[in-house]
């Protein structure tokens, strides 16, 4: 699945990821540095481990990512929000999450990150009830889901 946004390309997917452009990612985020050879497989192993995944693309240029764990039934985890630090402030972090939520709305989503990405994620309706429970920020589908008049309880 391909969608446009702001004049980027979004693709859904957890297959075809070239490891060099996560790895990428990744060292612009400060999660990774000199990674050895033998151990760059692991860039695209991720997101074929992955339940649902999606890229952002400006042409041939991979600038963003998400990728998340779930049962697919009840709980979901983000696993990883990144994007290139020159795109940074633009709304695509937000709309990766929305993509997310949307694939289990009435679900309970979990993003574990550090504190200074607590305001981000309340952005997207995400809670931090208490900041000493290391970095969990909570979405609870239902409880939206109760919000939108879809479930009584």
């Amino acid at each position: 699945m391909y969608q446009y946004f702001n004049g980027l390309v979004l693709r859904e997917g957890t297959e075809g990821v070239p490891a060099d452009y996560v790895e990428a990612l990744f060292e612009d985020a400060g999660w990774a540095r000199n990674t050895p050879s033998w151990q760059k497989e692991k860039f695209s192993l991720l997101f074929s481990n992955s339940t649902w995944a999606f890229t952002v693309w400006d042409n041939d240029k991979m600038i963003g990512m998400i990728r998340v764990i779930s049962d697919k039934i009840m709980a979901a985890n983000i696993m990883d929000l990144v994007v290139l630090s020159d795109y940074r402030g633009k709304g695509i972090g937000k709309k990766l999450v929305e993509l997310c939520l949307q694939k289990l709305p009435h679900g309970d989503w979990f993003a574990h990150t550090s504190a200074n990405n607590f305001k981000f994620y309340e952005t997207c309706g995400f809670e931090v009830k208490d900041l000493s429970q290391n970095g969990t920020c909570a979405y609870y589908g239902y409880i939206q889901a109760r919000k939108d008049g879809h479930r009584l309880r």
